[in-house]
């Protein structure tokens, strides 16, 4: 890093570099957009697949709608997740940010939110038009859209630490699931049954509650646990 450089990046403050570190992740998506739309058209097609096999009875579909949805979008949160750091530490942008004055935990978060925009915010979009081919009830669609909105940023820095951790290892797609998915459960459980008990028109706080904390609770340890991450990974 240059003289003019190091002082460009002393300069900046705080919310400056996430700014600049969140735009510059969402520039290279877009430019790159196979990468950004192939997240999405899995979670499109693995709940297309599941009425044509198991057949089109509304009952049935209805019944394990909750569970497709919230599976479809774990999987396809995981499909992103090894391109998180991947291209950062090839191109040795990576190393300039753990040796960057800023506090590495600002650039995590930024990274953790351009790829929650890129992949958890389009199948939030999405999902509603997917439900209806589900035969979703009527009174689930809140609960689903409020669980996918809370719970969609917790998969996002779950996986961010599995993404840290096998940063440096080639073809680590296998050890990044091992190590991400069982995290994911507890997502999994509270998510699905909101939408369960909001079907049948009983109160789903409590649900809602618990993956607001787990929300909340990974956005705060998150970045911190990325960055250690990181920084073993590459050492």
């Amino acid at each position: 890093m240059t003289r003019a450089s190091h002082s460009t990046a002393v300069s900046l403050s705080y919310r400056q570099a996430f700014m600049l570190t969140l735009k510059r992740d969402l520039i290279i998506a877009f430019r790159h957009k196979d990468e950004m739309i192939n997240p999405l058209l899995f979670f499109v097609i693995v709940i297309t697949l599941f009425p044509l096999g198991i057949g089109p009875q509304p009952n049935t579909l209805a019944k394990i709608a909750p569970g497709i949805v919230w599976v479809s979008a774990l999987l396809a949160t995981l499909l992103s997740l090894d391109r998180l750091f991947k291209a950062d530490h090839s191109d040795g942008s990576l190393e300039q940010m753990l040796i960057s004055p800023q506090p590495l935990f600002i650039f995590t978060l930024a990274k953790i939110t351009a790829h929650w925009l890129l992949t958890g915010l389009p199948l939030i979009l999405i999902a509603p038009l997917l439900a209806v081919m589900l035969h979703l009830p009527e009174q689930s669609y809140s609960a689903l859209m409020l669980t996918l909105l809370l719970g969609t940023p917790v998969l996002s820095f779950i996986g961010a630490i599995g993404a840290a951790l096998t940063v440096g290892i080639k073809k680590g797609g296998v050890l990044l699931s091992l190590i991400v998915l069982p995290l994911y459960i507890p997502v999994l459980i509270f998510a699905t049954s909101a939408i369960d008990t909001a079907s049948l028109s009983l109160p789903y706080n409590g649900q809602l509650a618990i993956i607001a904390a787990l929300f909340f609770g990974s956005l705060t340890l998150a970045p911190f646990a990325v960055g250690a991450a990181l920084k073993v990974s590459t050492n």
